[in-house]
Parts: structure tokens; sequence; C-alpha cells
């Protein structure tokens, strides 16, 4: 049976509703017929009219984010520390065998918008997918943002995976996960509530500072999970190296 690739990346573009404001990527497009002047210039006398079509390169200039688009946030991210005060791990630092493992996709997208994922609800939907999670299996969590995405209300929708729920999959020896949601925890808005509430700043970027104590990866605004089997496949987010990064875009793809 041929392998299919599904694509679990959204592309880099302007004017999606996929990041806070001020947050989101800038793309300078030239065209072939700008490009052609910067050929000029590295080719004294050159008549373009000799090159063939008359058009030069075409070029994009991006002002950008690491975390903009499909990418995989190291622990550098997170804290400077992770394991209980080792130094934390950047981009460039992640085992790349890490990065292309067996996956399993977990269905919460009936939780509603906000909701804190607890170890209890992720237990559940490793146990409804039928798989036994392994050590490094990558896990997908499939929520109610990833129908969202490319709408104004993206960055409100979705449930985030709280402190308890990822200590859990540290535990069972899960290296990297991911989320269809612009961010691994709940939406901010719904956690300034909370805090504003309670006072307490252990709601604040719970899922994420979890990982101090352990080592943890995620990647965010994935794609397309919905087209995905419980389990049977193969996830590769390879990150892009980026020195002393604190995440790395990647092409995130199962194989199935």
């Amino acid at each position: 049976m041929p392998m299919k690739i599904i694509d679990l990346s959204v592309a880099i573009e302007n004017d999606v509703p996929a990041d806070p404001p001020g947050l989101g990527p800038k793309i300078t497009y030239t065209t072939h017929a700008q490009g052609a002047e910067e050929v000029l210039r590295f080719f004294p006398g050159l008549d373009i009219a000799d090159v063939p079509g008359a058009e030069g390169w075409a070029v994009e200039q991006l002002n950008l984010t690491a975390h903009a688009g499909t990418h995989l946030d190291a622990p550098w991210h997170f804290a400077s520390t992770m394991n209980n005060g080792e130094r934390a791990w950047t981009i460039d630092e992640v085992p790349l065998d890490w990065c292309i493992r067996p996956g399993v996709r977990l269905d919460l997208r009936h939780l509603p918008d906000g909701y804190v994922a607890t170890a209890a609800d992720i237990e559940a939907a490793v146990s409804a997918a039928g798989h036994d999670l392994q050590p490094f299996d990558i896990v997908l969590v499939n929520t109610a943002a990833g129908a969202a995405y490319g709408r104004a209300d993206y960055l409100g929708r979705g449930c985030g995976i709280g402190r308890e729920a990822t200590l859990w999959l540290m535990a069972k020896g899960v290296r990297i996960a991911g989320t269809d949601a612009w961010s691994w925890d709940a939406p901010f808005p719904v956690t300034a509530k909370r805090f504003a509430e309670t006072g307490d700043a252990g709601l604040i970027w719970e899922g994420h500072k979890a990982a101090r104590d352990g080592i943890f990866m995620h990647m965010e605004k994935l794609t397309q999970l919905d087209q995905l089997p419980p389990s049977g496949f193969t996830v590769s987010c390879l990150p892009v190296k980026i020195k002393g990064g604190s995440a790395g875009w990647c092409r995130a793809v199962a194989m199935v």
C-alpha cells in the first residue's frame, strides 16, 4: 500500500488572524520584474532582454518571530532551565531522532474553548484512541481551534493542556507533542480572567511551565489533525536550525 502524506503545517502568510496583533509575519514579495534590477546590479553591461524570459529572480523578505506559523517550541522558550535545574535546550540542540516518531491523535474537540485539560482527560483520550502510549511517541491534540484557523475567533478557540496533563505525558516518556491551537495552554483572555479572579500566577502558562520539571517540547498551530487516524502513522517535525532559538519553524507532516 502506498504511503499517504498529510500536511499538518499551516502556511506562513500575510494578513491571517493567527497571531495577536503585532506578532504576525510580514512578507514582502519581489516580483520577477523587480528582481531583474538586482540581476543587472550583479552583471554590469547585461541587457535583461538577453536573459531567458527577460526576467530576474523572485524573492521574499520575511519579518517574523520563530513562533509564526507551525513551529516547534524548544525548552528555552518556557524557561532558562529544564529537568529540575539543567540549562534549557535551544531549538538547535533538540535531538532530531525525537522529531520522527510514531504519532497518536487525541480528539479533544468536545472540550469547550478555554477549558484546561487534566491528566484524566488526556488518559481518557489515549484510551479512546486505542493506543498503547510509548516513550517518545509524538502526541497530537486535536481541539476545536483547528476548524477555526484563519478566522478572527481562532485565538480564543480550543482547550488548553494544563500542568498536570503535561506532567502526565512527560511521565509516560512523551518528549514532543502538538496542538492545532495558537498555544499549548488555554487562550490568554480566559487565563487572564481566571488570574484576575484568583490572583494565582501559577495559572499563567501552566502547561508550558510544567516542562521545567523534565524535558518536553510541543508544536503549535498544526492543521488537518482531523484527517488523521487515532494512531498508526509517523510524524515528522524537523525544526529549522536557529542558533540559540526558542523555537523553529517546521513542516510537520504525518506519514500514514
